[in-house]
């Protein structure tokens, strides 16, 4: 009989971004008393609602809840850029490029299966169109070690037969209205979407389908019984015949791969709603997003009234931290950090005050694998995103719903073949030796 207490439970600092932008939701019941289902799924966030979507396409008639720690979108999906990216993006690497043309070739087919997956969602449950824009991005480059990544990752997208553009100068401020960057790559696969507005359209046409969710429900233990699972929260008791756990880094928290997961929080600023003046004064294009060409420095996007208003969003600067919070004095070391960061690219708007500052929560494995597997009889689990929350929690989430029904697929096969995530040196070692690799690429990349 297995039993796994949780060390923590998510703690956020600053409100979701993305979702604060967007009309307000009528809160969901959290859960309380005992209840059963078929399947329960612990996280509600693009892993979790992807395991419930791909539950219901699989077997309508299963009886699947969704336990959220917080509110739907106002988490880890309320909190990242929103980029839902087809191509290799490896975090760890110095230009995105993965571990292998032919691993490359075969992540960028299951990504693009996550996005059309998405896609489906969009249309079934009628998402609106804004906030699923096929409108690919730039690896933007403002110096010439940045000029260097790009041209190194562009030379290996050429040898994967996959397009790509290579823009100047010109062509950024064009886009961006900002004369900062000397020269982008663009690739046409990108999705970019309003990730609070995505999850809660999905989350409510899920709904309407017949699944379960209850909200600022999180998860204090699970626990074996004749049956299958048992989850606790505060207030409640759910039965299961089988349980994912698609909750990213907190997989930890209940003591699954401790002293393998790197704990990174990142920071994000979000403006005011520009004005007329402020728009015609930037110029460039609407819509379109920017990761810097070095994977350490600084993104950036532009949305408009159908994303939650005209506004930038700039996000940059990351800490290690293996407790999963962040504070106040972390967050507002960064803000300031991004006001420069943001006056510099677009000096026309230094009078446009932030709206709103968060910070978010990003998991990596040191290897670069995701957890996505049956950790214990009837416990499977869609974690450890590797900081592409849209795209490959979409793909965990879709392999652990798969494997709950003992199906398998080119998606459940890509994940069982990857080994176990690295272990890391010993706290606080760890702690030691990431902050001060994270701080000496801030300064590297301080330009990007």
């Amino acid at each position: 009989m297995g039993a796994h207490k949780a060390s923590r439970t998510p703690v956020f600092n600053g409100p979701a971004g993305w979702s604060v932008i967007l009309p307000s939701v009528a809160p969901r019941a959290r859960l309380e008393g005992q209840s059963d289902c078929d399947i329960a799924i612990v996280g509600g966030g693009f892993a979790g609602l992807s395991a419930a979507r791909r539950l219901h396409q699989i077997d309508p008639t299963l009886r699947v809840v969704i336990l959220d720690a917080a509110r739907i979108s106002e988490g880890g999906t309320g909190r990242n850029s929103g980029f839902m990216i087809d191509l290799p993006h490896e975090l760890t690497s110095g230009d995105y490029a993965g571990a292998g043309d032919s691993h490359d070739q075969q992540l960028t087919r299951l990504n693009r299966h996550a996005i059309e997956f998405a896609a489906e969602n969009v249309q079934d449950y009628g998402i609106p169109a804004g906030y699923f824009q096929r409108a690919g991005k730039i690896n933007a480059a403002a110096s010439a070690a940045g000029s260097a990544a790009n041209a190194s990752y562009a030379q290996h997208l050429r040898k994967l037969g996959e397009p790509h553009k290579m823009l100047d100068a010109k062509a950024m401020q064009q886009i961006t209205g900002s004369s900062y960057y000397r020269d982008g790559l663009y690739t046409p696969g990108t999705v970019m979407i309003q990730p609070a507005g995505y999850v809660q359209g999905l989350a409510a046409g899920l709904e309407r389908g017949g699944i379960r969710i209850f909200e600022n429900s999180a998860v204090l233990n699970i626990e074996t019984t004749a049956q299958g699972w048992r989850a606790q929260t505060a207030h409640g008791t759910l039965n299961a015949k089988k349980m994912i756990l698609a909750n990213n880094g907190h997989l930890e928290s209940f003591g699954f791969k401790r002293g393998q997961l790197m704990h990174i929080m990142l920071n994000a600023c979000i403006t005011e709603e520009l004005d007329a003046d402020s728009v015609r004064a930037l110029g460039g294009q609407e819509c379109w997003g920017a990761t810097p060409a070095d994977p350490m420095g600084t993104t950036v996007r532009r949305i408009g009234p159908a994303q939650g208003g005209n506004r930038i969003i700039i996000r940059q600067g990351g800490y290690y931290r293996p407790n999963m919070q962040t504070s106040r004095a972390d967050l507002d070391r960064l803000v300031a950090h991004m006001r420069q960061k943001f006056d510099a690219r677009f000096p026309k708007l230094k009078h446009v005050p932030f709206a709103h500052s968060w910070s978010g929560h990003l998991c990596l494995a040191k290897n670069n694998v995701s957890v996505m597997r049956e950790l214990e009889p009837g416990l499977f689990a869609a974690c450890v995103d590797n900081g592409l929350g849209t795209t490959r929690s979409t793909l965990t989430g879709i392999g652990a719903a798969e494997l709950a029904c003992g199906q398998t697929s080119a998606v459940t096969d890509f994940f069982s073949a990857e080994g176990e995530p690295s272990r890391l040196p010993p706290h606080p070692f760890d702690t030691i030796g990431a902050n001060a690799y994270l701080r000496w690429k801030e300064w590297q990349t301080r330009l990007e």
